[in-house]
């Protein structure tokens, strides 16, 4: 088997219908995944699964509430009994609010959190019992530069994606017998609708990524393919517990 031949195997991705989930549920469907797309937009869903098919992928999609636990645990359920196995999730769906520690209600904390986070972990649970008896799965959660820097106004977003690679290490170490390979990928500044809200909402962001990046430009989804396929496949199968980064170089300038 192709160290990076997906052919039959069936993922997961939530948020999977935009912006760096359809990047990598694209790039796992061009390696022969059946991928289902897991969000709340029906039309948007949709629209996502008839660019896979154009492209000769095999996608589907699901509607999914990830701040319901039921929701998350019929998502995975369903879908493992659907296709008859589960082999990669990806814990992509997020969301931000961008406000100052002191200006943050609770109720827009436990939004934030809820969506980034916990449901990461609800979608984890439900999926390691199929992994399990199948002898191997791989788990790809989705962090932030926000996971290494500091910013006064995502504390929630932050707190969430620190989380999340704290809770992928702790995964890892747990299930590493297991033959689960669970791993974290930390986005810098990618082009996508949430970081265009950002944009307009913080000034002189394009100008400060634009100076910092190396690569001199934002990300795209696209680039997010070619890390969904090299985590879910064969080639990674003695990488876990790792945060990678996929920034065009911005996280190691000073």
């Amino acid at each position: 088997m192709s160290l990076f031949d997906l052919s039959g195997r069936v993922a997961i991705v939530t948020g999977g219908n935009g912006g760096i989930g359809l990047g990598m549920a694209e790039g796992l469907a061009s390696a022969g995944a059946i991928v289902v797309l897991a969000g709340r937009n029906t039309e948007k869903g949709e629209t996502a699964v008839q660019r896979i098919a154009r492209a000769g992928g095999n996608a589907e999609f699901a509607a999914v509430d990830v701040t319901s636990e039921t929701s998350c645990r019929a998502l995975v359920d369903q879908a493992a009994a659907r296709h008859g196995r589960l082999d990669i999730l990806v814990n992509n769906a997020g969301t931000n609010i961008r406000k100052s520690p002191d200006t943050l209600s609770t109720a827009e904390w436990h939004t934030v959190i809820d969506t980034n986070l916990t449901s990461a972990f609800i979608c984890t649970h439900a999926a390691y019992p199929h992994m399990k008896k199948a002898g191997r799965g791989k788990i790809i959660n989705i962090g932030s530069m926000m996971s290494i820097f500091g910013a006064g106004f995502a504390p929630a977003y932050a707190a969430s994606k620190g989380g999340i690679v704290q809770f992928t290490r702790a995964c890892a170490t747990a299930w590493a017998k297991e033959n689960i390979q669970v791993n974290a990928v930390l986005p810098g500044w990618i082009d996508t609708d949430l970081t265009r809200q950002a944009r307009r909402e913080i000034a002189g962001l394009n100008e400060t990524v634009m100076a910092r990046t190396p690569a001199g430009r934002w990300g795209e989804p696209k680039d997010f393919a070619g890390i969904a396929v090299f985590l879910a496949g064969a080639a990674s199968d003695f990488v876990t517990g790792a945060a990678i980064t996929v920034d065009g170089g911005y996280s190691v300038q000073g």
